[in-house]
């Protein structure tokens, strides 16, 4: 199975983040799929055995559980793969950092009471007062 087969299913992408938080063991990872995709053990156990036989997963016996943990190896060819693309990511994250300092300085501008802005932007009446209160 390609590795994006594997990676395409949302239960498996959710049992790696679940197992990128460390080793657990198949119990607490099927209690969590099932409360938060309403699927059976036994598909939960399905999609382990998926990730485990494309290499995602490792799992160690502890008696009588069965921890599982994130293979990294898979995941690091993955991330080569995605290596190329990621000029177009880097080209489009730096104009949206762009916009949004532009946002920040805009919203900051805006917070800023009329008159503190600039003097001369000041409605012609409060300047009038302002130079008869100096006076």
């Amino acid at each position: 199975m390609h590795a994006f087969d594997v990676l395409g299913d949302p239960v498996r992408r959710r049992i790696l983040e679940l197992l990128a938080d460390g080793e657990r063991s198949s119990g607490a990872v099927t209690a969590t799929i099932r409360d938060e995709f309403g699927i059976s053990q036994p598909a939960v156990s399905q999609h382990l055995k998926v990730l485990r036989d494309n290499g995602f997963a490792t799992v160690r016996a502890e008696g009588t559980r069965r921890l599982y943990a994130v293979d990294p190896i898979p995941l690091s060819e993955v991330d080569k793969w995605l290596e190329r693309f990621r000029g177009f990511w880097d080209q489009r994250l730096d104009a949206l950092a762009t916009e949004l300092a532009r946002g920040r300085r805009a919203a900051r501008g805006a917070q800023r009471h009329p008159d503190q802005r600039h003097p001369d932007r000041r409605h012609p009446d409060q300047r009038h007062r302002d130079k008869k209160e100096s006076a």
